[in-house]
């Protein structure tokens, strides 16, 4: 249960753009898994893992955002650019409604259930929304996205612990992110009594 003087969910709260439209050079490409292999993916996580600022971390994370991206689905695709521009227009019901059909359409598609979860958030419905991160994680279990929203309703509702060891997973998978190492730094701080 939040405290009465919680503030109400933002896409402020993430680090990552989860509304994007379009990505900015247009759709990606329908791709098959011959085309990204895993291995892909694993030298970018393994490189990412290294960075020590933004600026080597912005062309990693971009590439990595890229494909996840990659439905191999116009149709999905259509969906998921249909479901950010409700999200940004704020009519999150209608943007639910697009993803309920995308992630039947396309259940091994870990960013459908990640937008959907962030629509869940915004909706405050924390519940649902943390059944579609343990999805995306089950699918991609290095999602910092998904890693980071599972840290920010736990520290909403009160799991501090759970948020700060979360928190310190996505520092070790993006050791750059913003939001996860504030938000280590102020539940350190608070832990050890000091005023935030």
């Amino acid at each position: 249960m939040l405290p009465p003087e919680a503030l109400p969910p933002s896409l402020d709260d993430f680090d990552a753009p989860t509304t994007e439209v379009e990505p900015p050079s247009g759709p990606a490409p329908a791709v098959t898994e011959d085309e990204t292999p895993k291995s892909e993916l694993d030298g970018l996580f393994a490189e990412l893992a290294k960075v020590t600022s933004d600026e080597e971390a912005r062309p990693l994370v971009s590439r990595i955002q890229r494909i996840w991206s990659r439905s191999g689905s116009a149709t999905v695709d259509l969906l998921m650019m249909r479901a950010a521009a409700a999200m940004q227009a704020k009519d999150y019901p209608l943007a639910l409604d697009l993803l309920d059909v995308t992630v039947r359409l396309a259940p091994e598609f870990p960013e459908a259930w990640n937008r959907r979860a962030t629509v869940n958030y915004l909706r405050e419905d924390f519940g649902r929304s943390m059944v579609d991160i343990e999805r995306v994680l089950a699918l991609e279990p290095r999602h910092w996205g998904a890693m980071s929203g599972l840290g920010i309703i736990l520290r909403r509702i009160g799991r501090d612990d759970e948020a700060l060891e979360t928190f310190r997973q996505v520092l070790k998978i993006h050791p750059v992110s913003e939001n996860a190492r504030k938000a280590v730094e102020d539940m350190e701080k608070a832990a050890a009594g000091s005023p935030i």
